[in-house]
């Protein structure tokens, strides 16, 4: 059998460890993390390796050679492109032979029994079986669901927390009969998971999965380094250290060569030393792997921290859990408290502090006694990864730095073609104002020219590009609702729409590998600077062609509108005006201060507005929220509309509208189904990652937060539209708000937070799937049990904080709160199994 590893990706996630070497050539216990697993299968005969390189592969080359310094044969195949997984694997198809063969990532650590799978493969005649384990956070990997008899019967690459429907995965270990290469196209971009699966499944080859006992990680971030390490020195990971011993009275020191180490020097636990190393008197090494070349000078107090090679630490540094990566010089005194990632060629000053949690990307000088309390390059926040939902948040001035955010743009604008034309805009925000001009900074050092229409709602930027050929992306830039120190940076594709996962995920790995295009000085892109007032016109213009003003007009419709110091003031108050509307509107100047506390401006903005629509008679008050994505309703009574009431007020107007045809609707799975619209196709799905040629099949999308995009005008969310199509509708079918809302009968909608760590999310959705099986269910977004006809609980994991979003539909209240309690216990119980 011969071996096939997988050694070509760019570690994008595990940055800035992965800055100049790739991802299977990090080191664990002083050798690269591949070379363990080679050394495993070489123990149990493999000696023909072929590994498929990429990414920096002469560092692989150079370190391996043609594989007999280590007892193998190594066959080396680059391609030309990024093929995909399975794509790659069909390049080597000559050097591969007749005999089935064994797939492995060079970046995992594992104590798999090999042999195990070899046995079942033979056993079961298998065509490819896929080792398979359990994990805690099965977001990253394929997740997997087998029968009793081992044929796998679903797969999901990749999923979301809503998509995850297991905690057991694809560990990327396979046996593979060389007849499945044929199914592999050549020189295409093919991967395993997203295309080999699913195309086997559907011409009945049947993929077999393997269960795997024993420890496995991908080492994937930082974080999964760090605890590779914890592992092997807490003996969680059956992981032969090489090396002499020494024995200690509270240690053992392993190295390739003995250490005669001055008395006066304590080591406790396990600590392991390179080649050509130097420890100065009275130092204190508590589970330290240090690499080759490196010099640990007197009085130094080091736990639990990782040494590369070729690093300084001057006398009495106190370093606690740190990663010290290699070419480093650390000055006298410095103090690391615990977490501490210092990349390659840094330089840092005696007395420096680095509190907990810090990242120093390369070459970074720090001058003495700093006190380092934030990430150089990076905020904490984006370890992992930058996107949420296309939209980029942080601290302002902080996570989202000038440099970080001109990174960003230069990813960003990467994407594009030069000389493509990107248009911007922000809110009144001083935030917003400097990072908006830093990111102008980086579209045009990447020769992208940028239409810059500084104060504008997201509506008019989505309009502009949607109706505007030359237009092939743009950007917003906000200060966050929820936490006003932050701001958010929105992304949009050539439709207008949030950049999807899939372009989010290119994105970062240019942000992160740093892949940008810098063009020369005749390249360099160029700013038309308007002042929006061109694209809100043609926005104002183009609203008023599709509403039907007339009808609004007879009717003598007579609106509050509190604009809740948004940046719409230039136009909702010019539209209503343009079709007649008497109308009162609120709040149309940027306010810092009222900004600052928005659950107190939102609760004001409601008995203000409320209270002027009873007394003058009006018959409708609305509040649009800073964003114009986001509005709410009052009726001509002064009731504020809850959440429920206005989407299904809205769906009532659409039904009244759709008599003779139905419309159709697209709602989240976790929107209210309680009432049942006889003109209304309701779909209800996934709210992600929507493309305009999906929308157009729907004449409303909506949320349950008052967001609405009505597509003959929009497929985005615009409250300004939504507003005045729900006055138009009102109007032409003369009925009131307030009946409305009366015809809804009463039940219970509730959502909930339930506080969850990210490892035991796979765990919970596995057991809610267990729970359904006798049950009426769906795993469209996370898992949806009925309990009867028209109650159910829906659960979906949050994808970025630790908790789980618990949806409840019944009745009635009494019933609602008795499958609150019994899904709560249940949650507690299982996290306790």
């Amino acid at each position: 059998m011969k071996a096939v590893v997988m050694a070509g990706g760019f570690g994008t996630r595990i940055q800035p460890l992965t800055h100049s070497r790739p991802k299977p050539m990090l080191p664990i216990m002083n050798r690269p993390m591949m070379e363990h697993t080679m050394m495993m299968l070489k123990d149990l005969g493999i000696k023909e390796f072929i590994v498929l390189l990429y990414f920096k592969p002469e560092i692989i080359e150079d370190y391996f050679k043609d594989g007999s310094d280590f007892g193998i044969n190594i066959t080396y195949v680059v391609p030309d492109g990024d093929y995909g997984t399975a794509g790659a694997v069909k390049l080597a198809q000559e050097h591969i032979g007749n005999d089935n063969f064994i797939i492995i990532s060079g970046d995992l650590v594992t104590d798999f029994d090999f042999k195990k799978l070899f046995d079942f493969h033979k056993k079961k005649k298998s065509k490819l079986s896929i080792g398979l384990t359990s994990v805690e956070n099965p977001l990253q990997f394929g997740v997997v669901i087998a029968n009793k008899d081992g044929v796998i019967e679903k797969f999901l690459e990749k999923p979301s927390w809503g998509e995850v429907f297991s905690d057991t995965i694809n560990t990327g270990i396979y046996i593979v009969e060389p007849k499945i290469l044929d199914y592999i196209p050549t020189n295409e971009n093919f991967d395993f998971a997203k295309d080999l699966f699913p195309l086997l499944m559907k011409k009945n080859v049947d993929l077999m999965a393997c269960n795997l006992e024993g420890y496995w990680r991908d080492v994937g971030n930082p974080e999964s380094y760090r605890e590779v390490y914890d592992d092997i020195l807490n003996h969680k990971v059956n992981f032969k250290i090489h090396g002499k011993e020494q024995k200690y009275y509270d240690g053992v020191l392993y190295s390739d060569e003995i250490y005669k180490l001055d008395k006066s020097v304590e080591i406790t636990g396990t600590v392991l030393l390179g080649k050509n190393v130097k420890i100065g008197k009275n130092v204190k090494l508590n589970n330290v792997i240090i690499g080759d070349n490196v010099v640990i000078k007197s009085s130094c107090k080091i736990r639990n921290s990782v040494f590369w090679e070729d690093i300084s630490v001057a006398r009495g540094a106190k370093l606690d859990n740190c990663i010290i990566c290699n070419s480093n010089e650390i000055g006298i005194n410095v103090t690391a408290k615990a977490g501490l990632i210092l990349s390659e060629g840094c330089e840092v000053g005696e007395l420096t502090i680095f509190q907990q949690d810090v990242v120093i990307w390369p070459d970074k000088k720090i001058e003495a006694a700093s006190i380092v309390s934030n990430n150089l390059v990076l905020g904490s926040k984006y370890k992992n990864s930058i996107f949420e939902d296309g939209s980029v948040f942080g601290k302002s001035n902080v996570e989202l730095s000038c440099e970080m955010v001109t990174k960003l743009a230069e990813a960003f604008a990467s994407q594009f073609p030069i000389g493509s034309n990107i248009i911007v805009g922000r809110d009144h925000d001083k935030s917003s104002r400097m990072l908006k001009r830093a990111f102008l900074g980086g579209l045009l050092s990447s020769g992208i020219n940028v239409i810059d229409i500084k104060g504008a709602p997201q509506p008019v930027i989505r309009h502009e590009i949607v109706n505007n050929d030359s237009i092939v992306g743009g950007a917003n830039f906000k200060r966050c609702t929820l936490d006003t120190l932050s701001s958010e940076i929105t992304l949009f594709n050539e439709e207008g729409m949030k950049i999807s996962t899939s372009s989010s995920n290119t994105i970062e790995k240019a942000f992160f590998t740093e892949k940008f295009r810098r063009v020369d000085y005749s390249q360099i892109g160029s700013i038309r600077e308007t002042t929006h007032h061109e694209e809100c016109h043609r926005y104002k213009n183009a609203i008023e062609g599709k509403i039907n003003n007339g009808i609004i007009k007879c009717g003598t419709f007579k609106v509050v509108v509190d604009l809740m110091h948004g940046t719409i003031a230039e136009i909702m108050p010019s539209i209503l005006n343009s079709i007649g509307v008497e109308n009162i509107v609120l709040n149309t100047y940027y306010d810092e201060h009222k900004l600052s506390n928005i659950a107190l401006l939102e609760k004001n903005s409601a008995a203000n507005t409320s209270a002027i629509v009873k007394s003058l008679g009006f018959d409708m008050g609305v509040l649009i929220h800073q964003n114009a994505k986001t509005l709410s309703l009052i009726t001509e009574n002064g009731k504020v509309l809850s959440k429920v009431e206005l989407l299904y007020s809205v769906l009532e107007l659409l039904n009244l509208s759709a008599v003779g045809k139905k419309k159709r609707v697209f709602l989240p799975t976790w929107s209210p189904d309680i009432k049942y619209f006889e003109n209304l196709d309701i779909q209800r799905g996934n709210y992600s990652n929507f493309k305009a040629k999906e929308l157009m099949k729907y004449d409303l999308i909506a949320t349950v937060d008052g967001n609405f995009a009505f597509t003959e005008f929009s497929y985005t969310r615009d409250a300004i539209y939504s507003v005045l199509k729900i006055m138009e509708l009102l109007s032409c079918h003369k009925v009131k708000l307030s009946s409305l809302v009366r015809s809804i009968e009463e039940f219970y909608y509730k959502t909930f937070k339930v506080g969850c760590v990210q490892s035991l999310k796979g765990k919970m959705m596995r057991r809610f799937l267990e729970d359904a099986k006798d049950k009426k269910s769906s795993t469209d977004d996370g898992v949806k049990i009925w309990e009867n006809d028209t109650d159910w609980i829906l659960m979906i994991p949050d994808q970025y904080n630790d908790h789980l979003n618990i949806y409840i539909q019944a009745k009635d209240d009494d019933s609602g709160d008795a499958i609150y309690e019994k899904y709560s216990d249940k949650i507690l119980k299982w996290s306790k199994d």
